[in-house]
């Protein structure tokens, strides 16, 4: 069974840094595409670092926000830094099988099957 686990959300001022984690379960990391997205209230949940073959930034996190993966941990991170207020929703992980092959992936919410519950990030003064 497929399990994501996402941790390290919290309330953060403008400027600070947070680190999110997000461990899988009942599979192997290895040969999944990852993903972060966020949603903010009253948005849609939009794509903002995915990795696969490539990795691939949304234009309003770039140069702040960097995913990495530890495939012997089963966890991918998000590094955050230099919070705006606008970075504040909840963040999910994904993941999604690409198999042995390299594949490029997209950062399309509709693309990744498997979702974690989220975690609030709160960036206020």
């Amino acid at each position: 069974q497929v399990q994501l686990v996402e941790s390290g959300g919290g309330l953060v001022q403008p400027g600070g840094s947070l680190r999110l984690s997000c461990t899988a379960s009942g599979f192997a990391l290895d040969y999944y595409a990852v993903g972060w997205f966020r949603q903010a209230p009253g948005k849609e949940r939009e794509g903002i670092a995915c990795l696969s073959s490539s990795v691939w930034y949304a234009d309003s996190v770039k140069g702040r926000l960097t995913i990495s993966r530890d495939n012997a941990k089963n966890t991918v991170f998000l590094q955050m830094n230099s919070l705006k207020l606008e970075d504040t929703a909840v963040y999910y992980c994904a993941v999604e099988p690409v198999g042995y092959e390299p594949v490029v992936m997209g950062c399309a919410p509709d693309d990744y099957d498997y979702w974690g519950r989220g975690t609030q990030v709160t960036v206020s003064a």
